[in-house]
């Protein structure tokens, strides 16, 4: 029997061949189907996204082994599907914008469930799972086992791997998840426990690092495991005998060839759903040591942070001089604060000759940079810098001509610098980088495309740009950036959000173990006086890998609960980890409230978003609110304070009480177009926090209200204990409050309607 459907709606014009046939003898009661879309084109519009359709309801219902996707090019051949999937992808069509709750998965269901209106998938609820300890692995089998992570949970969680250095310990979440597991110790003995349903390996080139990310995508859409070459034999004899799937050695040079490739040949085969950015190696671990060698040559002594000490700093580097090269090291002098050394212009003259001037993180740069460490860069229009904040530090090597007698280095630069010299090689550098498997198991799982491309280089920039095109508006952006501010801006205006989750761990199986959604219930709004309130907001909640590890660090500070305090969270934990999610609704106290981390569902630049959309995005992030009993919103967005605008977006198709709306070294609330927006106090340590409130309290004469709201960062503060010592220190005329209570007195204040959620 066959026969064309043609698909209505959006979809006009697009026809699918349809036929049934049979299984084998033992399997005759299930009819199943053959769809095939005919010459489609493999980028842009309706087409695309009608392809992206079918294969995730392929994906959802692979219910048997036997049930299998085969991938083509040009064309997409979705093979054995059930008439049921038909079904539910024409119901998906035709709801575009519907909104699932994710159910609890059964105990029977195998494979990945995605309904439309879902941000991300949800995973087969796990049985029993085989861990091993990654800690105990090289590099190099770590990224194997995340591969192969990501290909057998895909069916079911069934592999966990444990993270050797996670900040909330080793096994927690994997004790809180009380599922029946089975340690591992070698690594081959898993491998050789799944083999049978891997179809064979991946070789990528130790030589062009981002091989690794276009292998990861051709391990989720080839059935297949990641390898480092020294594997190969070994894997492809007895009793593995896994063939080679395929060899990326001596294909390519540099990551712009990589990319393409990936674009060109596995782009149309991927996931579109999701976007992928991972950096294809981590910095390695440096010894202290290895700095033994260098020696102070200039140091900032005062805690600056607002470029007040921004000028050309000439050092003479001569008593260096005797060796090959001489390296120069720069690094925050107060890593606490994380405010360190912004350098804009590199100068340097051997015997008065200029040898070397750059402007950082340009390509001219490159050639002289030892070790980038985590270092960033700022790319703005007048101001392109390099900088290092807390412990990151960044090394540049020059080598000046063998009779070289005075050599000196000119740095225009600002902030918290420490500026150290040798003529010494050291003997380490993080540049030489590792394999890491963290977030892989995820990309793989769900046959999507991972890449590491920077925003603002630009030629790579373009490429960045001609994938964010190719999404629908709405699409989440897994991972990270070389620059933030410049990544989530390029990406905001494509209609895509980020989810900061390159080191969130066992991703596959996360999303699979139910638990309850219980929001915590909300304490009595305080009657309102004429006091000065105050509200803190623990920052960083939308980083999915945050909310994993260190947040669940801070929230063990016994101090919790002593003061109101906001901790910003990723409402979309609802999809990636009901555990961690109920974990923190359940043990929080009264005093501790959830709110979404910038900027709602996920973290944007609320200016930079596509208009047509923004109300779209609004009304998906305030039903994920609603139903975790999140009220307030944190924002972060290049514009300084929100427009009428996007005050009534929010207003409108979110209904919070009030938003914080970015952070600065003096806070101000205010309503704007009817909505409360706080923009928060931020300084770098208590003592100037506490400084900077009084500060901005100091024209109070007492006879009303007064609102300030401050950020702790969650990378340089403990929230929990840094708020008490705060708020003890100002005395009674202080009070703290949480965030929703805060609004609702500002609303009371001002005349404003009070809230109702």
């Amino acid at each position: 029997m066959h026969g064309k459907i043609p698909l209505q709606g959006p979809f006009d014009g697009i026809y699918f061949s349809l036929s049934f046939d049979e299984y084998l003898p033992a399997r005759r009661s299930s009819a199943i189907s053959t769809m095939q879309a005919h010459e489609l084109p493999l980028y842009g519009g309706a087409q695309e996204r009608a392809i992206d359709l079918i294969s995730f309801a392929v994906m959802h219902i692979r219910r048997d082994p036997m049930v299998h996707t085969v991938w083509k090019r040009p064309k997409v051949s979705l093979c054995i599907v059930s008439l049921l999937t038909l079904c539910t992808l024409m119901s998906i069509i035709h709801t575009p914008t519907a909104f699932a709750s994710p159910a609890a998965p059964d105990a029977n269901q195998k494979g990945i469930s995605w309904p439309a209106g879902q941000q991300l998938p949800t995973f087969a609820r796990p049985g029993h799972l085989d861990v091993i300890d990654m800690g105990e692995q090289s590099a190099e089998m770590q990224l194997t086992l995340a591969t192969l992570e990501g290909n057998i949970n895909r069916e079911r969680p069934r592999i966990y791997l444990i993270e050797h250095n996670a900040r909330e310990g080793a096994t927690t979440w994997l004790e809180k998840s009380k599922l029946p597991l089975t340690t591992y110790t070698d690594p081959w003995k898993l491998i050789s426990k799944y083999t049978h349903e891997i179809r064979g390996i991946i070789i990528y080139d130790p030589d062009t690092p981002d091989t690794i990310n276009a292998a990861t995508t051709l391990a989720g859409i080839k059935t297949g495991i990641v390898v480092h070459p020294d594997m190969v034999a070994k894997l492809t004899a007895a009793p593995y005998k896994l063939p080679i799937l395929e060899d990326l050695r001596g294909r390519f040079k540099t990551r712009l060839e990589v990319v393409n490739w990936e674009i060109a040949n596995l782009w149309p085969q991927a996931n579109h759903r999701l976007l992928f950015g991972l950096a294809p190696t981590a910095a390695s671990s440096i010894p202290e040591d290895n700095w033994k060698h260098f020696q102070v040559v200039a140091e900032e002594t005062n805690e600056i942070t607002n470029g007040s000490n921004h000028k050309v700093y000439d050092i003479d580097l001569s008593n260096f001089l005797g060796n090959e090269s001489i390296y120069v090291r720069l690094q925050d002098s107060f890593p606490q604060g994380g405010w360190g050394p912004s350098v804009h212009e590199v100068t340097v003259k051997a015997d008065g000759q200029v040898i070397a001037h750059f402007i950082p993180c340009s390509d001219d740069e490159e050639q002289y940079v030892f070790d980038h460490d985590s270092s960033s860069c700022s790319y703005g229009p007048t101001d392109q810098h390099r900088f290092a904040d807390g412990t990151s530090y960044f090394v540049y090597r020059f080598t000046p001509p063998a009779d070289t007698r005075q050599l000196t280095i000119s740095l225009d630069m600002w902030n918290e610098y420490k500026i150290s010299a040798t003529g010494i090689k050291p003997e380490h550098t993080s540049d030489i980088g590792k394999p890491f498997g963290n977030l892989r198991d995820y990309v793989v799982a769900n046959r999507a495309m991972v890449f590491w491309l920077s925003a603002n280089r630009p030629s790579e920039a373009r490429l960045f740009e001609q994938i964010a095109s190719q999404v629908q508006p709405g699409t989440p952006y897994l991972g990270w950036f070389d620059s933030e501010p410049d990544g989530v801006r390029m990406l905001s205006r494509h209609g895509i959000y980020t989810l900061a989750a390159d080191w969130f761990t066992n991703l596959t199986v996360h999303s699979g173990i139910p638990r309850a959604n219980q929001p915590p219930a909300t304490p009595a709004t305080p009657n309102l006086e004429n006091k000065i309130y105050l509200t803190y907001v623990a920052s960083d909640g939308d980083n999915l890998q945050y909310n994993e590890h260190h947040m669940y660090e801070l929230w063990n500070d016994p101090n919790r609960g002593k003061v109101p305090l906001n901790w910003t969270i990723s409402p979309l934990l609802r999809d990636a980890s009901p555990l961690i999610l109920n974990y923190y609704q359940t043990t929080a106290t009264p005093n501790d409230q959830l709110i979404a981390g910038p900027s709602g569902m996920g973290y944007f630049n609320p200016s930079e978003w596509p208009k047509s959309n923004l109300a779209v995005y609004f009304e998906h992030s305030r039903r994920y609110l609603k139903e975790l009993g999140i009220t307030t919103v944190d924002v972060l967005d290049t514009q300084y304070s929100p427009s009428d605008a996007i005050a009534r977006a929010y207003k409108d198709y979110m209904n919070p009480p009030g938003v914080f709306y970015n952070y600065d070294s003096h806070g101000k609330t205010s309503t704007v177009a009817g909505l409360p927006v706080s923009l928060r106090v931020h300084e770098v340590n208590v003592d100037r926090t506490i400084e900077a409130i009084k500060q901005d309290s100091a024209n109070w004469d007492g006879t009303s209200p007064l609102f300030i709201s401050v950020q702790l960062s969650a990378w340089d503060t403990i929230p929990a204990r840094d708020a008490l010592k705060i708020t003890q220190a100002l005395g009674a005329n202080y009070v703290a409050v949480r965030g929703d209570h805060f609004f609702q007195l500002y609303r009371q204040a001002n005349g404003l309607p009070q809230y109702h959620p």
